[in-house]
């Protein structure tokens, strides 16, 4: 059976200023969501799911339907603010959706297979799906999931300090814990440190944080969806909390549910944040292009 992909993009990217999951980067206006489809389609990916808002639906389809058509299977599921789904009988009014893990979990009647998550903004390397799709072909179980661990050093911006999830991995390969470093920079040096309330710490360039690139089997939507139901529960009267993949990864962990197998690769990581990326970004895709990793035109 061929993983699936599933791609979060119901976010409103309200720092970049417009739709950023569906602006064009790319020589022909790709989007960087179709160099993730055209790595995964690839890697043996069979199927491509959407998460994204029910009123996004028509521009993705009028996008991706005509380009991907005949290539691999799609599928789009809703991220909405109805919590009776999930056996929560109440209306709580917030200005977005409850975050990345209540997006996965909005996929567990449409997914019956082997997946991976990404963000939609973020662009991950061939070969981060090339190993993903090696580990859900063959490695993965229902106590035994993954996330691709990138080197810091291959993450950050020259504009400024960066959030990452920060992996400690024990000597199995497995993570033990992930701690969210809020403000992560190059040194003038080249080297890389982070800062927190206690001052700044170095980090080690090799250390290996998470960009949101994770592999489960389904009965992950099973382990977490009691874990949403606890944290609406408690956190009904905070309107910016969000459950995160994270949280529910350091549950799964703590509770001796299921270990996280860190998945190496030396693939250089960008994405888009602030509207300032864009430039940076459509050139990283343009060397990309040159160098020969990616056809001028991915879908003629």
């Amino acid at each position: 059976m061929k993983p699936t992909l599933l791609i979060l993009a119901a976010g409103m990217a309200s720092r970049y200023g417009s739709m950023k999951q569906i602006d064009g980067f790319g020589p022909h206006g790709e989007t960087i969501i179709d160099y993730s489809i055209y790595d995964a389609i690839n890697a043996g990916f069979g199927k491509i799911s959407f998460i994204i808002r029910e009123e996004f639906a028509e521009p993705f389809k009028a996008i991706f339907e005509p380009k991907l058509k005949g290539r691999v299977e799609t599928d789009y599921v809703f991220q909405s603010y109805d919590l009776k789904p999930f056996g929560i009988d109440k209306t709580i009014e917030r200005a977005k959706p409850w975050g990345t893990m209540h997006a996965v979990l909005a996929a567990r009647n449409q997914v019956k297979e082997p997946f991976c998550v990404i963000n939609a903004d973020d662009y991950y390397g061939k070969e981060a799906f090339v190993e993903m799709a090696k580990f859900l072909t063959s490695e993965v179980a229902d106590d035994k999931y993954s996330l691709i661990g990138y080197q810091v050093d291959r993450t950050l911006s020259d504009y400024g300090s960066v959030s990452r999830g920060v992996c400690k991995v024990n000597a199995e390969g497995n993570m033990v814990e992930i701690n969210e470093r809020t403000e992560v920079y190059f040194k003038e040096d080249g080297s890389v440190a982070y800062k927190d309330a206690t001052g700044e710490h170095p980090l080690d360039s090799n250390t290996r944080v998470s960009m949101n690139f994770w592999g489960f089997t389904p009965a992950v939507f099973e382990q977490s969806e009691p874990m949403f139901r606890m944290f609406v529960d408690a956190n009904e009267n905070n309107p910016k909390s969000e459950f995160f993949i994270p949280l529910a990864a350091d549950e799964l962990i703590k509770s001796g549910t299921a270990s996280f197998k860190v998945i190496p690769t030396a693939s250089k990581w960008f994405g888009v944040t602030y509207k300032e990326d864009k430039p940076i970004v459509q050139k990283c895709i343009s060397e990309l292009v040159a160098n020969g990793t990616y056809p001028e035109n991915l879908w003629p």
